[in-house]
């Protein structure tokens, strides 16, 4: 749990995506992921992180539906939604938490 601390400590949004290999929707998000990241660079940060191998993870956070996505800045959640999102939301989403 230290970890995930250091890695939502960051003076710049991250966008956390709580998925699973055997989930389609999970799956559907990898491209709109990849198009988010390469928008933003540097300015923001994605990270995918597999339920099954973080499931103490996933509790602690009440992940229930996949894929999850979540924004963090400066340690602190800042917007949380499950199910399918598209680049353009995400987008402007992490560029209102910047």
């Amino acid at each position: 749990m230290s970890k995930f601390g250091e890695l939502v400590d960051l003076n710049i949004p991250v966008l956390l995506d709580f998925y699973a290999e055997w989930s389609e929707a999970s799956e559907a998000m990898h491209p709109v992921l990849r198009d988010v990241a390469a928008a933003l660079g540097d300015k923001a940060k994605v990270i995918k992180i597999d339920v099954d191998k973080n499931s103490q993870l996933a509790e602690a956070l009440r992940v229930k539906g996949l894929p999850t996505l979540m924004i963090y800045r400066d340690g602190e959640m800042k917007w949380r939604q499950s199910g399918e999102q598209n680049a353009n939301t995400l987008i402007g989403l992490l560029k209102e938490h910047q």
